[in-house]
């Protein structure tokens, strides 16, 4: 494999959770809920994975994988709804509880693998592997590069439909730009609609994490995200909440990730410049739609 594909490949490895939890975090935004939790919920779904696959028998084949991908969303909607609960009955900000969410999920983690779920040997703070019946088949052959991919890109697309054409898509759209007048004028319920925006929003974020611990991890490390989450926001917003614009930011995101750990290994730069670099990229993509906004205004 040559340099660039394999360059290639760890880009799309690393936009695959990007471009995932940036859909989840779009959705949530797009409908005016501030879901600052898709990292917990990313962690919450690679968890419950990881479980289903050192727990099921090994006999059942590509159906280990079916139950994992379908364990990953249910905890990371059960995790997210917790949220949605709290906002609901007690009108705690999502802000304040997603991101004490991320805390739980992230120390709760850290507690099973070096706990119930540590492997045998108890010696690195991590599970067993999975059985390989939950394995995400690869999709180009001599490579890392897994159908999860293929599965973000139709997750986005999917998003877009639902969002652009369909009435459950106006309703968020309608709730999230003027939640009193799609009350009032359109007859929505708009606690319902966001409660629902909520819960999927989470349940996305949770299948991005089992899609990592089915195509990359294949076992559950502590600190499995490396912020991946907190990423999305940046993703999401860069994209305009566009859940076709997702796939591009994500990808993006890939690539200066994969070029800043190969800077790192080959001249030494340090791998967080990435970093500073998305920040930079996010603060003018902001300051340039302030602008088209003061001069629209100034027009008028």
């Amino acid at each position: 494999m040559t340099e660039t594909m394999a360059f290639v490949v760890d880009m799309l490895l690393h936009a695959t959770p990007l471009v995932i939890t940036g859909l989840a975090v779009a959705l949530a935004f797009r409908a005016g809920v501030w879901n600052i939790g898709a990292d917990g919920q990313f962690i919450a779904g690679a968890t419950a994975a990881a479980w289903v696959g050192v727990s099921v028998p090994a006999g059942i084949g590509w159906l280990a994988l079916i139950i994992a991908l379908i364990a990953g969303v249910i905890a990371g909607a059960i995790w997210a709804a917790i949220a949605a609960w709290l906002r609901s009955r007690f009108g705690v900000l999502e802000v304040i509880s997603t991101i004490m969410l991320n805390f739980i999920a992230t120390y709760g983690a850290s507690f099973l693998v070096r706990g119930p779920l540590q492997e045998p040997t108890h010696v690195y703070p991590q599970t067993s592997g999975i059985v390989s019946g939950a394995h995400i088949p690869i999709l180009l052959g001599g490579t890392r590069l897994h159908w999860g991919f293929v599965i973000a890109v139709a997750l986005a697309v999917a998003a877009w439909w639902v969002m652009k054409y369909s009435a459950t898509g106006f309703r968020v759209r309608a709730s999230g730009v003027n939640p009193f007048a799609a009350r009032s004028a359109g007859l929505i319920d708009v606690s319902r609609v966001t409660a629902f925006a909520f819960v999927t929003s989470g349940a996305i974020a949770g299948m991005a994490g089992a899609i990592e611990v089915s195509g990359v991890t294949f076992a559950l490390y502590e600190n499995i995200s490396p912020g991946y989450g907190y990423t999305a926001i940046a993703v999401a917003l860069l994209a305009g909440l566009n859940p076709l614009g997702v796939i591009g930011t994500g990808i993006l995101f890939g690539a200066l990730e994969t070029a800043a750990g190969a800077m790192q290994r080959n001249i030494g730069i340090p791998s967080t410049t990435a970093s500073v670099i998305e920040a930079i990229v996010i603060l003018a993509v902001i300051a340039i739609a302030q602008l088209r906004t003061n001069r629209v205004t100034t027009s008028a």
